[in-house]
């Protein structure tokens, strides 16, 4: 009987697995932009830039269990209080999600896809600054959970902040 109820058990996180679906459907990159407002006179100087790099992530539901997810990669690059180049890349891609809700599905959408566009992001922005004539810009790997869970402490701590004010 015991060795029954183990059956039991075994087959409902099967089942489980069996209506969990990931996959990539498509990459590509949405947007690409590369100004260097200070060509060529920046070329005849030696470079010593200053990067300033943002990331930022953003996704919607496109039908029933396909959800584009865009990661935005922005670099400002000065020297001299000068723009040498700026350049942004939205590298985007079609998701097909399912049997994920709630929680689990925002983690999917906000690690677990950004972490796949990332590498391919990354290329994207190193390959225009290059052809820029500029030395190659090859982003550091992000770690996508930390960045998750340092914005959902944010927002946790803004909820309390708000709860604080209005309950004053």
């Amino acid at each position: 009987m015991a060795e029954n109820d183990n059956q039991n058990q075994q087959a409902a996180p099967q089942a489980d697995a069996a209506a969990t679906r990931f996959s990539v459907q498509r990459v590509f990159v949405k947007d690409a932009s590369f100004e260097a407002p200070d060509a060529p006179e920046c070329f005849r100087r030696p470079y010593n830039p200053q990067i300033n790099f943002n990331i930022n992530s953003r996704s919607r539901k496109i039908e029933d269990n396909f959800y584009e997810v865009v990661l935005r990669l922005t670099a400002d690059v000065k020297q001299d209080d000068k723009t040498l180049f700026l350049v942004e890349v939205q590298q985007a891609g079609v998701f097909e999600i399912a049997g994920l809700e709630g929680d689990r599905l925002e983690q999917v959408l906000m690690i677990t896809c950004p972490s796949i566009l990332f590498p391919y992001g990354r290329e994207a922005v190193d390959a225009l600054v290059v052809k820029g004539s500029f030395p190659a810009l090859m982003l550091a790997p992000v770690n996508f959970d930390a960045v998750y869970l340092q914005a959902k402490r944010s927002q946790a701590e803004q909820a309390r902040a708000q709860g604080e004010v209005n309950a004053n």
